[in-house]
């Protein structure tokens, strides 16, 4: 019976972190970096991914359990901490459901000829929001077939997108400087603040841990399905990238038009068939969100349940589905969207998914100094898969990716150079932090009061001992 349980295969692992990870979106932002984002790429994935997918492995296949993120940080620091990392990985999905509702209406709008107004248009994210609700709060098996189809659709746009840069690169020639120069990172502050894009689409590895108890050998599997998924997808968003770069100047890419731009600039009108991408295009984002639902909805109910988060993040439905949590986001989504038209921001787009990436590269800030301390206070600790290193590269590994996480945090939401565009772009974003993190302590607080069994919380140690 045991045999027959496990079936996750090596395969299965790899094409979940492909269909989970791979957001289609987030191209467009990171394109925006210029041709100096190849570098940017092979760079972030030496320095941050490697070690943060071998990180996962260790704490996935030794802290094994439905808290994932949570349950490291808790065993770490303490329960409170364990709530603030609760509270900022769920806060992060409504906002990125609404950035997506916003793309979708956006999206809509220019394949179909819409020219809706403000209010036609909030009207349309609402239906977006509540359609991915109500698919999210039910069972995975009744929607694998949505998880399936978006596999292909994800793989058929990004491909599409590739080829059709090459064909104009060989017939028309590119958009952008492409000389060995180019490819040099450019060290300014609008460059360096979308290197955020670039980390958050490597996040969410932890996930295929999760799987270990599925597995014949998980040891080996699951940083097989890690690495192999973390290349796999680097390979993508790289080829969607050169695609974009072929056929729109980096200083005319829009963060939220950019990928169907490219093909119409590629294609030349909007044609049969950029009307085709634009639709797999808007089931993506759909899909995306229903995918990402389970996840951060579970994390959540299993943070109320330990009395870190308010209760009623822990209502489930008779099948135990986290339905409170899914509720939830939908009246958060819902409040942004409305309030959208009145942001004096006119890329609410990015403004929403710059505030939803920071607010989920935060909670990964928690992710490496726990290693670090489940490391030093817990070294007898059976471990199926260890990263391996003596000391000194066990400390490279955490603090590295930590420092890349959050330098990268403070160029998307600090304004540095003091100009006005960038005050206008980055301070609805500081802002949002702020208040999202001061709305999280005071949440975290309330769950607690009651609470007898929390612990004096443990202030994070920057050398990872008690």
């Amino acid at each position: 019976m045991s045999k027959e349980k496990k079936k996750f295969r090596l395969f299965d692992a790899v094409l979940m972190s492909v269909v989970v990870i791979l957001v289609v979106e987030s191209a467009a932002p990171a394109a925006a970096i210029g041709t100096s984002q190849f570098f940017w790429w092979i760079f972030l994935l030496i320095l941050f991914f490697l070690p943060y997918g071998l990180i996962s492995s260790e704490l996935g296949t030794t802290y094994a359990g439905d808290g994932g993120l949570y349950d490291w940080v808790k065993q770490a620091f303490g329960k409170r901490w364990g709530g603030r990392l609760a509270w900022l990985y769920w806060i992060n999905y409504p906002i990125w459901m609404a950035s997506l509702a916003v793309l979708f209406a956006q999206v809509a709008d220019t394949i179909f000829g819409l020219h809706m107004n403000n209010w036609v248009s909030v009207a349309l994210q609402l239906v977006f929001v509540w359609f991915v609700v109500i698919l999210g709060n039910k069972p995975i098996s009744e929607s694998k077939w949505i998880m399936n189809l978006a596999a292909f659709a994800k793989i058929f746009t990004i491909l599409s997108l590739a080829i059709l840069g090459i064909y104009v690169a060989a017939t028309k020639g590119v958009a952008n400087d492409f000389s060995p120069k180019a490819f040099l990172p450019q060290m300014n502050v609008n460059s360096l603040s979308n290197l955020s894009v670039i980390i958050f689409n490597f996040l969410g590895f932890e996930v295929v841990a999760t799987m270990a108890d599925d597995m014949d050998d998980p040891k080996k599997q699951i940083p097989k399905a890690i690495i192999y998924g973390g290349i796999l997808i680097a390979f993508f968003y790289l080829i969607s990238a050169f695609g974009m770069s072929v056929a729109v100047p980096t200083n005319k890419l829009s963060a939220s038009s950019g990928l169907l731009d490219s093909f119409i600039l590629m294609i030349g009108n909007m044609n049969w068939f950029v009307v085709l991408i634009g639709v797999l295009f808007l089931y993506i984002l759909a899909s995306e969100m229903i995918s990402w639902a389970l996840g951060v909805n579970y994390v959540a109910d299993y943070a109320a349940k330990d009395n870190v988060l308010p209760k009623v993040f822990g209502k489930e439905d008779k099948n135990g589905m986290p339905v409170g949590t899914g509720y939830l986001n939908g009246v958060v989504a819902s409040i942004l969207v409305v309030a959208a038209p009145l942001i004096p921001n006119q890329n609410i787009f990015w403004a929403f998914f710059s505030l939803n990436v920071v607010a989920l590269l935060l909670s990964y800030t928690m992710m490496f100094p726990a290693f670090l301390k489940l490391r030093s206070s817990d070294p007898d600790r059976e471990r199926p898969f260890k990263v391996p290193g003596g000391r000194v590269m066990i400390q490279l590994m955490t603090w590295i990716p930590e420092i890349l996480i959050v330098a990268t945090i403070i160029f998307t939401a600090v304004p540095l150079n003091g100009s006005e565009d960038e005050i206008s772009t980055k301070m609805p974003i500081l802002i949002g932090i702020i208040i999202s993190a001061v709305v999280g302590e005071i949440v975290v607080r309330y769950a607690n009061r009651n609470n007898n069994d929390v612990e004096t919380e443990a202030v994070p140690s920057l050398a990872g001992k008690e």
